[in-house]
């Protein structure tokens, strides 16, 4: 059984809507100090989502990476947020 998301729709099936391929699939912490990402899906249950969700990171939220080292530490909406490494896999991006 496929695992589907809060939408109701498989990440597959997210993926091949919005017509973006693997090569812009990206977890925010792959991403480097100084880019830009677009929150595309956040792979986890309710309670991680809600997190997230309370500092501002969800589905569409566009985030620019500070640091890298340690905990991920971003900049969305002109507010800093830093979060965990493991969280931060979590959160599938798009480079800008």
């Amino acid at each position: 059984m496929e695992e589907q998301t809060l939408s109701g729709i498989t990440m597959e099936e997210k993926e091949k809507s919005m017509n973006w391929g693997e090569s812009n699939r990206l977890t925010l912490s792959q991403l480097k100090p100084g880019e830009q990402g677009r929150v595309m899906v956040i792979e986890g249950g309710r309670g991680i989502r809600q997190k997230l969700f309370l500092r501002g990171l969800f589905e569409g939220s566009v985030v620019r990476v500070i640091s890298c080292y340690g905990p991920v530490t971003v900049e969305v909406d002109r507010n800093t947020v830093s979060i965990g490494r493991g969280m931060a896999q979590k959160i599938v991006v798009r480079r800008m």
